[in-house]
């Protein structure tokens, strides 16, 4: 049984900070590429960014690049997002999955399982 449990979210001002957690257990999370993907509420789930396996390729949706950080520490079975600058639109419930292949790293049908999520919102 694979569980995935996303923490850090949060209310925050424009401009501010969050780190999400994602904590998995079941699976160890070296054998996965992990992902980040968001939906805001009437939207499609969206993706935010990736990570392979080594952390040697990290892809970003243009919306965040250069404001979000993904990383992860294989030791902890941990996934991180850091959130910085942060914009009302960037509110959604963000979700971490993991994926056993790359090849449809950016799109939800290239994971295998995903955490419930946390809720991000970001005020004006």
């Amino acid at each position: 049984q694979v569980q995935l449990v996303e923490s850090g979210g949060g209310l925050v001002q424009a401009g501010g900070s969050l780190r999400l957690s994602c904590a998995a257990s079941g699976r160890t999370v070296s054998n996965y590429a992990v992902g980040w993907f968001r939906q805001a509420p009437g939207k499609e789930r969206e993706f935010v960014a990736a990570i392979s396996w080594s952390g040697g390729s990290t892809p970003y949706a243009n919306s965040v690049k250069g404001r979000f950080t993904i990383s992860r520490d294989n030791a902890k079975n941990m996934v991180y997002l850091q959130m910085n600058s942060l914009k009302p639109e960037d509110t959604a419930v963000y979700h971490c999955a993991l994926a056993a292949s790359w090849g449809q790293i950016m799109q939800p049908i290239g994971y295998d399982y995903w955490g419930q999520g946390t809720q991000v919102t970001v005020s004006s």
